[in-house]
């Protein structure tokens, strides 16, 4: 892997600190999420766990074991992407810092056991000992606090009490993800013009192939039907949340990929661009932007 493909992001090796010793509070003794807010809901052997993203886009990496399953919830604020990771490999359980890098406007993680880096994005490691290796995914997805709340009454929330001080509830990306303007840092396959850089997208991805649903495609009240892969699958607006696959087998998500000029702390909340907390709802997976050509499904809408 040609380190020319890294780019430094700002702050320095976990100049952006991950939590290692996650703290929960009952669903029920919650009071500092508005319903809207996005949550990255997972859920091992009846664990459920809600991790607000208003604490992951300080934090990025969360270490933590779920169901007994040791696992690193991760989120790229850049790119929008949730995604949550087995820790166990060959054996060894690992844990994960920042590198302070981005590779395609992602995340870049380290594992402290060998200090290999490895892309967000796929959970692949790109550089070390480890290289070539991947992690295996643990299905997850974005929802609304309130979704989380109905359906997990006895779940866990992470905790603000994270052993760092933040300001939780403020975004340090503020006006980053307007639809129009392009990553901050470069990405490949950039001249692909088929949506605007930061559309956020249905992405399902089977083996070698992959199709994006944009969610103007399935606004609220739509479904989008498809069939590629060999398999057929449908995409449906639901109210107060964004576009979500009804294959549970596939990986899918929000895209957007904010830039990544500054980590100051912005008074503003994590707001969409109407001004209302944004849910960013969607299935498990995310995919930054232009990391590859995808075949965009303009599937039909059904009323």
């Amino acid at each position: 892997m040609p380190l020319s493909e890294f780019q430094a992001g700002g702050p320095g090796k976990d100049g952006i600190p991950a939590v290692d010793v996650p703290r929960f509070t009952a669903v029920g003794s919650v009071g500092f999420l508005q319903d809207r807010e996005p949550v990255i809901e997972l859920v091992v052997d009846g664990d459920a766990r809600a991790y607000p993203i208003q604490i992951l886009i300080w934090h990025e990496i969360v270490n933590d074991a779920v169901g007994g399953v040791p696992v690193a919830v991760t989120f790229c604020p850049l790119c929008n992407t949730a995604l949550v990771f087995d820790r166990r490999l060959g054996g060894t359980t690992l844990d994960f810092g920042t590198t302070g890098n981005l590779r395609n406007s992602d995340l870049v993680m380290y594992d402290r056991q060998t200090e290999s880096w490895w892309q967000q994005f796929g959970g692949r490691a790109l550089v070390g000992k480890l290289v070539g290796r991947r992690l295996d995914r643990v299905p997850s997805r974005i929802v609304a606090w309130a979704d989380f709340r109905r359906t997990h009454p006895s779940g866990q929330v992470l905790s603000r009490e994270t052993g760092h001080t933040r300001p939780y509830g403020r975004n340090p990306y503020v006006g980053y993800d307007s639809v129009g303007s392009p990553p901050f840092f470069p990405t490949k396959n950039s001249g692909d013009d088929r949506l605007r850089p930061k559309e956020r997208v249905v992405f399902v991805e089977r083996g070698d192939e992959a199709v994006a649903v944009p969610f103007t495609t399935c606004g609220r009240g739509r479904s989008c039907d498809s069939r590629w892969a060999g398999r057929s699958f449908s995409s449906a607006g639901a109210p107060a949340s964004h576009p979500r696959s009804t294959d549970p087998a596939s990986p899918t998500a929000a895209t957007s990929a904010p830039r990544r000029s500054s980590r100051r702390a912005a008074s503003s909340p994590l707001t969409s661009r109407s001004g209302s907390p944004s849910p960013r709802s969607g299935r498990a997976y995310g995919s930054c932007a232009r990391h590859r050509p995808l075949p965009l499904d303009h599937s039909r809408s059904a009323a």
